[in-house]
């Protein structure tokens, strides 16, 4: 029995520990790619954001370029809005060339969806041919080198269609639904791919049921799909939050050094001329960027998504200070009074509209709209004339209409006319502001003085 039992242990252990002959060996474990980082810009690159009316609105988009003008000022970069109404991935595809692949991105945004789950509640037709299109897209910008970063679809706010008397069923039970499914399938490709990615539908949704505990009638898209300038803002932070590359505008600190005596410190930037002299201390700091400030009509949205403090952190503080309230001047303009206390902890002076940063800043946000509203917007406003034409043509030839040749001659003569010589102009247009923009981004030496006045 003894020698049986040896005998049946070793065959146990070989079975478990040698392969059978034949057998097929087990699966190594799968190699998944690393999320993509930040987007690593330099001077000369080039970003396009891709998307259907929402893009088009060309609010988030500008945001985000404020963000770029006064974080980094010193790196020229080009931003092309490709956003045309209406547009669904396949949309996107027919004017890849033109409007995406000529201008050599580094890296495409893409904000699609919306149009393309067809304003209903879930159909799987619809959804495989979402699918198929949107793989083709992140398959030609792969090929075309650069780096997709997709982004979710944005909130359905079925109570605000409900609130203007435009309720429509089922969309408004099913549709903001289904755009997270959509957004939740998207994730998985970029996980898949390895690409950078935002969640757009989130952050408006979460801010939005937020809100509804104190205002239940409260809304960022009053039209229940586009979201309003506030709501735009939300976009905006969620973009740079997920996908852009971040640091603070900068730091000044005052404090007593080893040997005792006031010095002041700067981040992202340089301090010189430091003078304390009594109840006075004065310096100069060239810092190396600006606040994110952004237009009047974002201030709501700024506000909700504290913005200035996640985003644009300016910090200033004085620690060792005699005990009293100091008064703080920058170029010789008072910008406010403080405690000792206060200031030993710190101060953030990112959204005080009376420092010259920020009316720097607020310059080139207002030139940047301009910029938007005169030549971005007009131009993407050519895009959607072409898409309306074509469609028209394709129309008359599935109509066999007998004067498709007529209409075919006036197309070519408008489109070789007014559309490209009218995107040519105004491509040139936002090249133009684009240098006068960036000149009047330049962080500038400021004189600062604290003084003490009781």
């Amino acid at each position: 029995m003894h020698k049986t039992s040896l005998l049946l242990l070793a065959a146990l252990w070989f079975a478990a520990n040698v392969p059978a002959q034949n057998q097929p060996a087990a699966a190594p474990a799968p190699e998944f790619k690393k999320i993509a980082g930040p987007m690593e810009l330099k001077d000369g690159d080039t970003v396009v954001f891709l998307g259907d009316s929402i893009t088009h609105q060309c609010l988030y988009t500008q945001y985000v370029e404020d963000y770029f003008y006064t974080r980094y000022p010193n790196k020229r970069l080009r931003f092309h809005n490709a956003g045309v109404g209406g547009d669904r991935a396949s949309s996107a595809l027919a004017r890849f060339d033109e409007d995406v692949a000529s201008f050599k991105p580094k890296y495409v945004t893409i904000l699609l969806g919306m149009n393309d789950g067809s304003y209903r509640d879930f159909d799987k037709a619809i959804f495989d041919t979402y699918q198929q299109d949107m793989t083709k897209l992140l398959d030609q910008l792969a090929a075309l080198g650069a780096t997709a970063m997709p982004m979710t679809p944005t909130m359905h706010d079925a109570r605000a269609a409900r609130l203007r008397g435009k309720a429509q069923e089922p969309r408004d039970t099913y549709y903001n639904g289904v755009l997270a499914l959509y957004g939740a399938w998207l994730r998985e490709q970029a996980q898949v791919r390895g690409l950078g990615f935002v969640d757009m539908w989130s952050p408006l949704n979460s801010l939005t049921l937020q809100e509804r505990k104190k205002d239940a009638n409260f809304t960022l898209i009053k039209d229940a799909v586009h979201p309003d300038a506030p709501g735009q803002v939300v976009m905006a932070a969620a973009v740079i939050n997920d996908i852009c590359p971040k640091s603070p505008v900068s730091s000044l600190t005052i404090a007593p050094g080893k040997d005792g005596k006031l010095a002041a410190t700067g981040g992202n930037g340089k301090v010189t001329d430091f003078a304390a002299d009594g109840d006075r201390i004065s310096f100069t700091f060239a810092a190396n960027a600006l606040p994110w400030v952004l237009p009047p009509d974002a201030a709501d949205g700024y506000k909700l998504t504290a913005a200035g403090h996640r985003y644009s952190g300016e910090v200033f503080s004085a620690r060792g200070l005699k005990p009293g309230n100091y008064e703080l001047k920058i170029d010789g303009q008072s910008v406010g009074t403080w405690s000792d206390q206060t200031l030993g902890f710190k101060m953030e002076l990112q959204a005080n509209e009376k420092t010259p940063q920020y009316q720097q800043a607020l310059k080139v946000a207002l030139m940047n709209k301009e910029k938007n509203d005169t030549a971005t917007r007009p131009m993407r406003n050519l895009w959607g004339q072409l898409k309306g034409r074509r469609s028209q043509l394709a129309q008359a030839a599935s109509k066999q209409d007998p004067g498709l040749d007529a209409k075919k001659a006036d197309f070519e003569k408008w489109y070789a006319g007014d559309f490209k010589t009218g995107v040519a102009k105004l491509n040139a247009a936002v090249d133009e502001f684009d240098a006068r923009i960036y000149d009047a981004a330049k962080p500038q030496p400021r004189k600062y003085e604290l003084v003490r006045v009781n």
